[in-house]
């Protein structure tokens, strides 16, 4: 019981994450396989549709933060699509890179591209976004 306790937000991040990772999916695939939207396009909106999810959930579950004072939550919520960007744009780069230019398999690179940007992502938000004061 400790050893859950100890790990509470990893455990949830890793259960909320691999939810986000399926919506990031599960979007690209629909748009990219069914509706024969351009690889990038459908990064891009998979990439919006799962940030949205993953700030509420990391939020309010994961990191347990509950404050809704606005200087705060204009804080998280900057600091957490800034840092989303950044993997996002990693995300797209990877994408880009190794489908339209090296055309391995669009869903293999999506789920690799997608482990790498979870564990930077953690971090990001463990010490940057949702960082408890002491």
């Amino acid at each position: 019981m400790e050893l859950l306790k100890k790990y509470k937000s990893t455990i949830l991040y890793l259960v909320f994450g691999g939810f986000t990772t399926l919506i990031n999916i599960v979007v690209y695939s629909l748009l990219y396989y069914i509706c024969s939207i351009s690889n990038s396009l459908s990064n891009v909106i998979a990439w919006v549709v799962s940030v949205l999810f993953a700030f509420i959930t990391n939020k309010l579950f994961v990191f347990e933060n509950k404050s809704f004072a606005f200087a705060k939550l204009l804080y998280e919520i900057g600091t957490f699509f800034l840092c989303r960007l950044a993997t996002g744009g990693l995300d797209l780069l990877l994408m880009y890179f190794f489908v339209d230019i090296c055309s391995f398999h669009a869903l293999l690179m999506k789920v690799i591209s997608n482990v790498i940007v979870i564990i930077l992502n953690y971090f990001a938000s463990k010490l940057l976004v949702f960082k408890k004061k002491n």
